[in-house]
């Protein structure tokens, strides 16, 4: 068995995959919808199989109304990859805050041993 969260990560690798959750993200569509876009470059059936990785990754419902297949963004499907990102946001975080601390301490340094060399050249050509 797969996964869960390698199969969402493995969904969300792919471009075409990511622009049609981006269009999801603005309300539900259907599959010709949703497939307009990408028909120049590649086939429907091409389109439908990109949306069954996502809906197999659980990140979009697909229902089927009459001849109509609305698709919808699945929040909750997103909630393993948000908690997994969250972990890594925070770590990135507290990193950088360090790196920040770190600099501002160097480039303080810097400052001081550059005022300290020009003051040593003003009170030189005073003499």
């Amino acid at each position: 068995m797969p996964d869960v969260l390698s199969e969402k990560f493995a969904a969300l690798a792919d471009p075409t995959r990511r622009a049609m959750l981006a269009r999801l993200s603005k309300g539900e569509a259907n599959v010709s919808d949703l497939a307009r876009p990408f028909l120049k470059d590649m086939s429907l059936p091409a389109v439908t199989k990109h949306l069954k990785v996502l809906e197999r990754a659980g990140l979009i419902t697909k229902t089927r109304e009459a001849q109509w297949r609305p698709c919808k963004l699945n929040g909750d499907g997103f909630k393993d990859v948000v908690d997994w990102v969250e972990l890594y946001r925070t770590f990135w975080e507290e990193s950088l805050d360090r790196l920040d601390a770190y600099l501002k301490t160097v480039m303080a340094k810097k400052k001081a041993a550059a005022n300290t060399t020009a003051k040593g050249k003003k009170d030189g050509r005073q003499k």
